[in-house]
């Protein structure tokens, strides 16, 4: 117990949000200490090892390492700290399995995609291309200009100059979601409803109320910089992110879970772990949902209007229910994609385990697993509630029961998988609470209604003076990429605060 020494910025959690934050102001010469409550760095962008085979927590479909561009966020990240990661590209993004026989591949290659989706919607063949080419017009106004702190007039300023077309582009779309466009442009009800699954398989939410701005970021970012798995599993990311951060002067200490955030006068001044310990800082940076930040970590503090209004609008995304397989290579057939989605029912798009997402990891890096298996790591969206109120061994038979009913579901996009089991591991939103510290187990925040785009979605700077918020629920949301921009921006703007 007792008092530690000082910082100029402590973030607490290690997710890729935290760590781009911490290692961009660690790269700027400030001293940063990074907390984390697991023994690992990365949070759902984590890893774990059983028997030979290392796992992925969550989902190994990752953007941001292409080599040009700006968009490329993870590539940049590692790069301001001198690292810099070997990565797989993939060939496709999806292979959607979807009710009426609605089965199509995200080709990396936009003119292959397209000619997919024309042919089976040849109806449609006009409108497709204008709303996904339109989406294009979003992704270059974002890929022509440094993507840092709306926060800091002065950059805002900057970017304009260099750029005011791209400017004037994105404050344009701004507002919107993905769901007009895709009115404006298709007719036809079953290709609304695959663009509601195209914007469902990264925000959680069908394109009504899916931001147009992060849209056109990921429909575009895939034929662009592309889908690429780095060696050595996702885990990899926050481990030389870690590297980079200890190299240029930051520290990083585990098993070090903050309990409150200390306040003088209303302004954040440093952490207490659940030790006792305390550490002090010029400013306090929390890779926590907003839910925990003002719920758990500010005690005592009455919710600031500005986040209940934020509470208002957004409500915590469901969490995940998540089987991690081992099984032998010969199950899947010559030409098996990396990655796919399967719902059999589209009444069940955003029901409890309904869309059921698919991650074979080992078809790029074969290295994760022992020779002559494959991982399949499927999950599917679940809540807490749905898992609570059980004994131990209520628990275990309903963990049991749902992987069955899992595994069965995946029998259809791969004949005689049962048969085939070396090794299985099932997570439910209690593991995810239990093991991210995340509030229910939430992948993040949706909104509850119709929102006008981005407008409404909080940037990194929060009504505490010193506190501040990185992660999925900070401008501009969920998805790695999307939370290396937001450790960007709250990098840029603590510097500036600070004075670097």
């Amino acid at each position: 117990m007792g008092t530690a020494p000082n910082y100029d910025a402590i973030v607490i959690g290690s997710g890729i949000g935290g760590l781009v934050t911490a290692t961009q102001l660690s790269a700027k010469g400030a001293k940063v200490l990074v907390l984390e409550r697991y023994l690992i760095p990365g949070g759902s962008a984590g890893y774990f090892e059983r028997e030979g085979y290392r796992f992925d927590v969550g989902a190994s479909m990752i953007f941001g390492f292409g080599q040009k561009g700006t968009t490329n966020l993870l590539t940049r990240a590692l790069a301001a700290v001198g690292q810099e990661l070997e990565t797989f590209p993939d060939p496709t993004q999806i292979h959607y399995h979807l009710p009426g026989g609605l089965d199509l591949k995200v080709h990396r290659d936009y003119e292959q995609f397209l000619g997919e989706l024309e042919r089976r919607f040849p109806q449609e063949k006009a409108g497709i291309r204008r709303f996904y080419d339109e989406c294009w017009r979003v992704f270059n106004c974002l890929n022509s200009i440094e993507l840092l702190s709306l926060e800091d007039p002065q950059y805002l300023l900057r970017v304009f100059f260099q750029n005011p077309g791209a400017c004037l582009g994105l404050a344009r779309y701004l507002p919107f979601n993905v769901g007009p466009l895709a009115r404006k442009y298709i007719r036809d009800p079953d290709l609304l409803k695959f663009i509601d699954m195209e914007c469902y398989c990264w925000s959680v939410a069908p394109a009504e109320r899916t931001p147009l701005i992060n849209a056109g970021m990921v429909f575009s970012d895939r034929h662009y910089g592309g889908i690429n798995y780095p060696k050595g599993g996702v885990g990899q990311i926050a481990q030389k992110l870690v590297q980079g951060l200890e190299k240029t002067g930051g520290e990083i200490c585990y098993q070090a879970r903050v309990t409150q955030i200390l306040t003088e006068g209303g302004r954040a001044v440093g952490v207490k772990l659940a030790d006792g310990t305390e550490y002090r800082a010029q400013r306090v940076v929390s890779n926590a949902t907003r839910w925990d930040t003002f719920g758990n970590l500010l005690k005592d503090q009455p919710l600031p209007p500005r986040e209940a209004r934020w509470q208002r609008r957004y409500q915590k995304s469901p969490s995940f229910l998540s089987l991690h397989l081992g099984v032998k290579a010969d199950v899947l057939s010559v030409g098996t994609e990396c990655h796919h989605i399967l719902l059999e029912d589209w009444q069940n798009l955003e029901a409890e385990q309904g869309t059921l997402f698919v991650s074979i990891p080992t078809l790029l890096d074969p290295s994760l697993a022992p020779a002559g298996h494959h991982i399949i790591h499927a999950f599917t969206p679940s809540w807490l509630e749905y898992w609570q109120g059980l004994n131990p061994k209520e628990y275990q038979a309903k963990k049991e029961d749902c992987a069955q009913r899992l595994i069965q579901r995946l029998e259809a996009l791969f004949p005689g998988l049962e048969a085939a089991l070396d090794y299985q591991e099932v997570g439910t939103p209690r593991t995810h609470r239990r093991f991210l510290g995340r509030v229910d187990g939430t992948y993040g925040p949706v909104p509850r209604r119709v929102l006008p785009g981005l407008l409404t979605m909080p940037f990194n700077r929060t009504a505490v003076p010193g506190l501040y918020c990185v992660g999925d629920s900070a401008f501009p949301g969920q998805g790695l990429n999307a939370v290396a921009f937001s450790g960007f921006a709250c990098g840029h703007r603590i510097a500036r605060d600070l004075g670097y």
